[in-house]
């Protein structure tokens, strides 16, 4: 399984503002949409559902460095950087595909909760199993192989 997982699209005029580049709120709904396709591929919602619990997003940074526009090809890179006892630390980053600019980079706090209740579960390790650990020292070197292809 590995470590960064790659969603692709192509902006269309629906995600554009009227200052004629993608709205900000484009981008987390990318971002989010790409957590969940790595988590459905990595059996991660099967395994969560399983146990009756689901993750919410607790806190979000996100950090928009240029500018994107209709009809270009974007990635959405998105990795698990790590987990603790309720939460999980999740990053990203969406790039131009054409010249691997980097458009956004942002991280996403998520808890693990009990669905019925909502209150706050430890995280089982079949759940956490289903990811590999990106570490924050070893992305640099991971995302320069991500970012040409």
């Amino acid at each position: 399984m590995p470590p960064i997982y790659r969603y692709e699209l192509k902006v269309t005029e629906g995600a554009v503002d009227m200052n004629g580049h993608v709205n900000n709120l484009e981008y987390l709904r990318w971002m989010q949409y790409a957590a969940i396709l790595h988590s459905e591929s990595q059996g991660c919602t099967k395994a969560t559902t399983d146990v009756g619990a689901t993750w919410l997003v607790r806190s979000h940074h996100v950090e928009y460095l240029r500018p994107a526009f209709i009809g270009e090809e974007i990635a959405v890179l998105t990795w698990v950087s790590d987990f603790r006892r309720v939460q999980s630390l999740r990053k990203y980053r969406v790039i131009r595909v054409k010249d691997n600019a980097i458009l956004v980079e942002g991280a996403t706090d998520w808890v693990f909760v009990d669905a019925q209740t909502g209150r706050l579960r430890s995280i089982p390790e079949n759940v956490m199993a289903a990811f590999e650990i990106l570490p924050k020292e070893k992305e640099t070197e991971i995302l320069k192989h991500e970012n040409k292809q």
